[in-house]
């Protein structure tokens, strides 16, 4: 309620305030583009608004050109970590420091069209608490990669209880409602996908056909994309562990009908050796399969490490404009 009515005075108008969260993790060559973009679509909404800019550590001169951007426009606010923490984190702590009635969520590459937003605050006007942007086409994307991408939506849905919608990333419009319960959320492993569909409420998208990157070299490659796609499924469910548990009853009860097999044959044909190499291949199988349970539970009990941890989710190194006074509701972030 307090927090309100900060705003309310320093917004007489009573327009709703419009925060912008972007991640930036070495992104020179293309941040004066991005921004040009980015302020001449934020004008044209003609409501007060906010732009959040963590850097992610940067090892360029991100972080410089954030800060002259900033002395043209205050309303951008920035964020630098002391180290590289990811770019979950780096929205978690945008999201900690919004104070919009509605947060938008983007990318800097500008393959999250800034024109965008017009469209995402008029849905918002008319009652949707998120709207997504989902992809009808993408120019960068090849064949191979749009088919484990879309691997990828099918096996999270079908083993995550909260689905999440098909070729849909980040880039999205989220009322305050929505960041508040997610500021309460103070896990580790996080998704914030999986997160804002958690939350519920109502929810549209929009298509749109995602343009090529003009500049600049994506941060994503296979590894990142494996060791994220593992980290969403995992830290949103534990059906993996249920599923493997099924798997294992069904190899037993496989055995066991192959046993009661050889014993029949037995009984009926006289003594029966099995081969040497049928032998090995059952062993060799059912080995692998119990290194692979073993690694699954190790996965889980690695993230139940983490949490009983408690180390902070980030940890700031410098910060400019935001208010220092708005902490999360279960604070433990450490700052200088």
């Amino acid at each position: 309620m307090t927090e309100t009515v900060n705003q309310t005075m320093n917004n007489p108008s009573g327009d709703k305030l419009l925060s912008v969260i972007v991640p930036f993790l070495n992104e020179t060559e293309i941040l004066d583009l991005f921004f040009e973009e980015l302020m001449l679509h934020l004008e044209k909404l003609n409501m007060p608004f906010e732009v959040i800019c963590v850097d992610n550590a940067s090892t360029d001169n991100t972080y410089g050109q954030l800060l002259l951007w900033r002395q043209r426009h205050p309303e951008i606010k920035v964020i630098r970590f002391s180290r590289y923490f990811g770019k979950e984190m780096a929205l978690t702590a945008g999201l900690d420091y919004a104070k919009g009635d509605a947060v938008i969520l983007m990318d800097p590459d500008l393959q999250d069209p800034p024109a965008m937003m017009a469209d995402f605050v008029a849905k918002w006007r008319e009652g949707y608490d998120m709207v997504y942007a989902t992809r009808c086409r993408s120019g960068i994307d090849s064949g191979f990669k749009t088919f484990l991408n879309t691997l990828f939506y099918k096996v999270f849905n079908v083993v995550s209880e909260n689905s999440i919608p098909q070729r849909t990333g980040d880039f999205r419009l989220i009322d305050a409602k929505i960041v508040e319960v997610i500021r309460h959320i103070r896990e580790k492993s996080r998704f914030l996908r999986s997160l804002t569909a958690w939350a519920g409420f109502k929810s549209t998208a929009i298509m749109f056909d995602r343009p090529e990157r003009i500049k600049g070299k994506s941060k994503s490659n296979w590894g990142f994309l494996w060791n994220y796609a593992v980290d969403a499924i995992l830290s949103t469910t534990n059906r993996p562990l249920r599923i493997w548990s099924y798997i294992g009853l069904g190899i037993s009860m496989l055995a066991i009908l192959a046993a009661l097999a050889l014993v029949i044959r037995t009984m009926v044909f006289g003594k029966d050796v099995l081969g040497y190499a049928s032998m090995m291949t059952a062993i060799l199988f059912l080995g692998g399969f119990q290194l692979i349970s073993i690694g699954v539970v190790a996965e889980y009990l690695g993230r139940v490490y983490r949490e009983v941890q408690n180390r902070p989710l980030y940890v700031i190194d410098q910060s400019h404009g935001v208010d220092a006074g708005r902490l999360p509701p279960c604070p433990n972030e450490i700052r200088n």
